[in-house]
């Protein structure tokens, strides 16, 4: 057993921090900011409760199964209700459209859009099942340590398939079987959820539609804030010490070994030893801010070559009065489709206008996330990671290319949801930029998610638990694998106590083995 420190405060370095400690470690969590949740973090205001990143749950057996390592589950941790309309999609030109989960009536609804496209959904989810079976038992659950990892065994079958959806896009795959425009942006949108476009995610990732259209989509009651809530007092009581509004300055390393953290408390620096260190913190801010230059994973070349993914332009919005043609989760698409990509991750990028977007309005579900008569709506803005866009603010005080990306996003939204005075009620409005994400998270370049998963950056090529040049030294979190979103960062975590205990295997660990200290 050793003395670990976890550095970051998202819900990888939570969970982390957690499972270390259950699994008898001495360990201690920094954050910078004053509260925990890193990208899912919350901001309360006026009798508003807003998730201030991710919203959807999705991949609930990775939730659950983080849970279980810990000696719960996420019936006993949160109060899940299952969404029906899953989402709304509104189109230019077109009637909105309410996408419902379950095989049968996503088929139905395909069908009834397209005569035969209900058939090749339901070859398109079959396939996207098998990948994602084959996804968990041999590619997420591992950190590729070992060459076990890329022997294929019982999946030698699989192969072919795998290699086909590896050689071409997910833009290709979709609409090599689907004509319908609605169709078509309904099962590529999943790819900005990786930080890319659709003409850049491997058709592998149209596993993703099998949590959507096939399983469901979940909402845990009180907002995502709630898991990092759970997560956090699981932490505290497998022995975790949490210090906030504590930043770490550098990882000490002596040779090629891990020898403690600098750590500024109360404005002085301080050094501290610990055999170990776990870095949930963005990858690129590790490399280039924390360690040594001998010591970094990559070189700034090899940064400056890589995609960081998407930015975004994030708004907290009151609202007085009720939207009733909005549902929890809502996608507003632009008919210029690919305008709007190659605004984002084209080879000049800007700003994309008009824009496709994300509206989340979790009042529709929950009463407790605003007062009673008012609405909480969220707005995720896809834009290019550069910080030069500017930062957020309070009530329209932020950069003006931020506030006007919002302005237009409400006045988008106002349209399709037949309310044409939304913009004057408005009571409450946040809005986060870029530069909010480089400035708070140590995001590189303003990334709002993380690095793309394009091929170059997915899976073994997109980085490993263990430091392959620094004993002791661990990364965790959605800039190393397994990658993306929540379940992902879960998924991070339960590598770190992999590595530490040495384990190559290539699956989930089995529960009990980490319920000891129960």
């Amino acid at each position: 057993m050793s003395r670990v420190a976890v550095l970051g405060g998202g819900i990888a370095g939570i969970v982390s921090a957690a499972l270390l400690a259950a699994d008898g470690h001495e360990v201690e969590l920094f954050e910078k900011s004053a509260e925990l949740g890193g990208r899912a973090g919350r901001w309360d205001a006026r009798g508003f409760r807003f998730d201030t990143g991710p919203s959807w749950y999705l991949m609930p057996e990775v939730f659950d199964h983080a849970f279980r390592l810990l000696g719960t589950t996420a019936a006993d941790e949160l109060d899940l209700v299952r969404l029906d309309p899953a989402y709304r999609v509104f189109f230019d030109g077109a009637d909105p459209l309410d996408v419902r989960s379950g095989r049968a009536a996503a088929v139905a609804q395909f069908e009834g859009i397209e005569p035969g496209a209900g058939a090749r959904l339901s070859a398109h989810l079959d396939s996207a099942a098998r990948t994602y079976r084959l996804a968990n038992d041999r590619f997420l659950y591992t950190d590729f340590s070992h060459p076990r990892a890329f022997v294929p065994g019982r999946a030698l079958r699989e192969l072919p398939a795998l290699s086909r959806l590896l050689g071409r896009s997910l833009q290709s795959l979709v609409e090599g079987s689907f004509t319908d425009p609605r169709l078509r942006q309904i099962l590529q949108y999943p790819a900005v959820f990786l930080g890319a476009s659709p003409a850049l995610a491997p058709a592998l990732f149209h596993l993703m539609s099998t949590f959507d259209l096939d399983d469901g989509v979940l909402y845990p009651r009180g907002g995502l804030g709630v898991v990092v809530d759970a997560f956090s007092r699981l932490a505290a009581e497998a022995g975790v010490a949490v210090h906030t509004r504590t930043p770490v300055r550098r990882i000490l390393v002596d040779g090629r070994a891990v020898r403690g953290i600098l750590v500024e408390r109360h404005g002085a620096l301080c050094e501290e030893r610990f055999d170990r260190v776990v870095s949930a913190v963005d990858m690129h801010h590790s490399d280039t801010a924390l360690l040594p230059g001998r010591s970094r994973e990559r070189s700034l070349r090899h940064w400056d070559r890589s995609n960081p993914g998407t930015g975004a332009v994030l708004a907290m919005l009151g609202v007085r009065g009720r939207l009733p043609e909005l549902r929890h989760h809502n996608l507003v698409f632009t008919r210029d489709w690919q305008a709007n990509f190659d605004a984002i991750f084209g080879a000049v990028p800007r700003v994309p206008d008009p824009a496709s977007f994300y509206a989340c309005m979790p009042s529709a579900t929950d009463a407790t996330v605003a007062p009673e008569g008012h609405e909480n709506l969220f707005l995720l803005v896809p834009v290019p990671a550069d910080p030069g866009i500017g930062s957020g603010g309070l009530e329209g005080a932020g950069a003006a290319e931020v506030e006007a990306v919002v302005d237009r996003a409400i006045a988008a939204l106002a349209e399709h949801a037949g309310a044409p005075d939304l913009p004057e009620r408005v009571v409450l409005r946040r809005t986060v930029g870029p530069a909010d994400f480089e400035r708070d998270l140590h995001s590189w370049r303003g990334s709002a998610l993380g690095p793309a998963h394009t091929l170059r950056q997915s899976a073994f090529l997109r980085g490993r638990t263990r430091s392959r040049r620094t004993r002791g030294l661990f990364y965790a979190g959605a800039t190393t694998i397994p990658g993306i979103g929540l379940p992902m960062c879960l998924i991070s975590a339960e590598l770190v106590l992999k590595a530490f205990r040495g384990d190559r295997s290539t699956g989930p660990l089995p529960v009990a083995e980490t319920q000891r200290w129960v």
